[in-house]
């Protein structure tokens, strides 16, 4: 009879143990009724009565699909509520390269009667010059 009790004291440290590190170890967000606290010290008090309402009660059983981990599932990409980066976002890409073709044409413009602007004061002071002479 003294082994039995030896091996259910071992059990309800054992369990004890796992629920404590399974709560200190779970995220926040899937803390289920009470804060971490609160479930670290229901595992401590009640053993091992505790322990086991952690692991039926303390945590969610399924991941929350609004929050994402790496590694849960999704490419980078794919991932639910990820917001594009302006660099991968296409409606963006696009709309840049129309404002850089836009900008180019308009430069090109002005630049076209800069030039101009400078072949007609040379050829005023060209004439200047002739007349001067």
């Amino acid at each position: 009879m003294g082994r039995l009790w030896m091996f259910i004291f071992l059990a309800e440290i054992v369990l004890t143990v796992a629920a404590l590190i399974s709560c200190l170890s779970a995220e926040e967000h899937r803390l289920n009724a009470l804060p971490r606290w609160g479930w670290v010290l229901i595992i401590l008090l009640f053993s091992p009565i505790g322990a086991i309402a952690w692991f039926v009660v303390g945590k969610e059983r399924t991941p929350n699909p609004k929050v994402w981990r790496q590694g849960s599932g999704f490419p980078e990409y794919q991932r639910p509520g990820r917001a594009l980066a302006p660099d991968d976002d296409p409606e963006f890409l696009r709309k840049l390269a129309k404002e850089q073709r836009e900008t180019a044409a308009a430069d090109r413009e002005l630049l076209s009667k800069w030039e101009m602007d400078l072949r007609r004061r040379e050829e005023e002071l060209r004439q200047q010059d002739r007349k001067d002479d």
